[in-house]
């Protein structure tokens, strides 16, 4: 009997911890909610803000583009062509082969079966 009124105790304490979690964490975000300004009640001076700093973002886009296609003039690289032939690497040989050799076992012990 003490065993279960302890692993009630247990369990009550836990389920209390994870609402009180929970608790605590919608008190957080009433008073983020609350203490943050809505979008639209923006100050003029934060729309000044915002129009230079537009400004700034287009400005660093144009130097990249120019700088992207200054180093894209400057490039040294070419597509590859293909090899006339294909070409087998040594390891390809080796896998086809072992591949072929094991296919070639499982056919004659299927074919010496009654």
């Amino acid at each position: 009997m003490h065993d279960l009124i302890l692993s009630l105790q247990i369990t009550a304490l836990g389920m209390g911890l994870v609402f009180g979690a929970i608790l605590l964490l919608w008190l957080m975000m009433t008073l983020l909610t609350w203490a943050t300004p809505e979008k639209g009640q923006a100050s003029e001076s934060t729309a000044a803000d915002l129009s230079s700093t537009t400004d700034f973002k287009q400005q660093a886009a144009a130097l990249a583009v120019a700088l992207a296609l200054a180093e894209q003039g400057l490039s040294s690289a070419h597509p590859l062509s293909q090899p006339p032939t294909a070409l087998v690497s040594a390891w390809q040989l080796g896998m086809r082969t072992r591949q072929m050799s094991e296919k070639g076992r499982i056919r004659s012990i299927t074919r010496n079966k009654p």
